[in-house]
């Protein structure tokens, strides 16, 4: 994959270079720092908004829930992001909109630093499966 295939799977330009240099993923995201991570984390789109193909294939599952549900979802989003800083990140792939919005309430009782490592985990996720999904 190339640099900017790569970008599209972890928005961090470090990463994505190493990586298309040959550099293992993991290890290369590995070696991000916080700030790289956070920025990356900005440039995705909050849950169920226009995000591109990936993440609306990611979350359709999610996005045919009660309007009701979505509704929730999107105001604890916004309370997300008041507290942490950036987009709440999930594994979304085969979730739905009630299994998502337990996670988030779950997740927003969280310290900063331990929701920092949880969002990074997840975002490893998405990234992995995009690469995946990109050959």
């Amino acid at each position: 994959m190339n640099e900017d295939e790569l970008y599209a799977c972890l928005a961090s330009r470090r990463w994505a270079h190493a990586v298309a240099a040959g550099a293992d993923p993991d290890q290369a995201m590995d070696a991000l720092t916080d700030d790289e991570w956070v920025g990356a984390m900005k440039a995705h789109p909050r849950i169920g908004e226009r995000g591109g193909a990936d993440s609306a294939r990611e979350q359709s599952k999610a996005m045919q829930g009660a309007a009701a549900t979505l509704t929730e979802l999107a105001a604890e989003n916004r309370r997300y992001e008041d507290r942490f800083g950036h987009v709440f990140l999930i594994f979304a792939s085969g979730r739905t909109a009630d299994e998502i919005l337990g996670e988030l309430r779950r997740r927003m009782k969280n310290d900063p630093a331990q929701e920092l490592v949880e969002a990074k985990r997840e975002l490893r996720k998405i990234a992995h499966l995009r690469m995946a999904n990109a050959r």
